[in-house]
């Protein structure tokens, strides 16, 4: 295993020496890692640059990256660098993940570690099993995709996350494979995935709230009836490319609601009463 892990910090270009460990004594020879030729420079970010990392704690909804953004930024403040993550509150951005399989391929491509899934296609009913090589994991028009070298077909291909069955699973070695060189893995997405759809909707929205949706709205309309009394109420021509518009809108709670299309306030009604009627499950378990 010692020698494995040697191996592996070399092929990740760790320099190892072998050397006696004191300069005084004549004691075994040891392994070690020189600080002067590993060590990374000292942290140095302008206050926008820090804010980018900041950003990134918000957008980040996903546990696990969510995690590593938000140890950055604890990593950052206690080095000094200025960052009023607080200031951010008029920026509103949100990024899930909620794949099963969305950790073992952002994993395998960090790691160069090809990958194998059950997959079932728009229309089939069965599913088929696929080897992939991934090069990247993009999100494109509301989706999360895998992009690489299907070596089952022997060419480039692009995985919709949300059909895999089931768990995927790393079928070889981490740097078992190389990226192409020049290779644009979103461009590849977009060049090989199913065109975006594209989704409208009216909607009210409480005066202050829904930054994000104002921000992109094709009109607002100030100072309309609303639900309630409790403040006023602007109408926003909402679009969205993809599926995720529901998912947006639920994510405002109270201070958003769907006026039109009817289709889209039922499906948000839906997801509503399940997450009450599995809260009153739970309560009468």
């Amino acid at each position: 295993m010692f020698e494995r892990d040697k191996e592996e910090l070399r092929s990740l270009g760790v320099p190892i020496e072998v050397g006696n460990m004191d300069p005084l004594f004549d004691d075994e020879p040891g392994y070690r890692i020189p600080p002067d030729r590993f060590a990374l420079p000292d942290v140095s970010l302008e206050a926008d640059e820090a804010a980018v990392i900041g950003l990134a704690t918000r957008v980040w909804e996903h546990a696990r990256l969510a995690e590593a953004t938000t140890e950055a930024v604890r990593k950052l403040t206690a080095l000094g660098v200025p960052l009023d993550v607080s200031a951010l509150d008029i920026a509103q951005p949100r990024l899930s993940a909620d794949e099963p399989s969305f950790d073992v391929f952002w994993e395998a491509t960090q790691e160069r570690c090809p990958v194998e899934f059950d997959y079932r296609r728009p229309g089939e009913d069965t599913s088929t099993t696929r080897h992939l090589q991934p090069w990247g994991v993009v999100r494109y028009s509301g989706r999360w995709y895998a992009v690489g070298f299907d070596t089952d077909r022997g060419e480039e291909r692009v995985f919709r996350l949300s059909r895999v069955q089931g768990e995927a699973r790393r079928a070889g070695k981490p740097g078992s494979y190389d990226v192409p060189p020049g290779t644009d893995v979103r461009a590849t997405a977009h060049r090989l995935a199913p065109a975006p759809t594209s989704e409208r909707a009216t909607v009210l929205v409480r005066a202050g709230a829904g930054l994000a949706l104002r921000r992109n709205a094709e009109s607002v309309e100030v100072g309309v009836p609303g639900p309630d009394d409790a403040s006023a109420w602007d109408r926003l021509l909402v679009s969205r490319s993809g599926p995720g518009l529901a998912d947006e809108l639920l994510g405002y709670g109270a201070d958003v609601r769907v006026e039109e299309p009817a289709e889209l306030r039922d499906r948000i009604v839906e997801r509503l009463a399940a997450v009450v009627g599995a809260g009153t499950g739970e309560a009468r378990a």
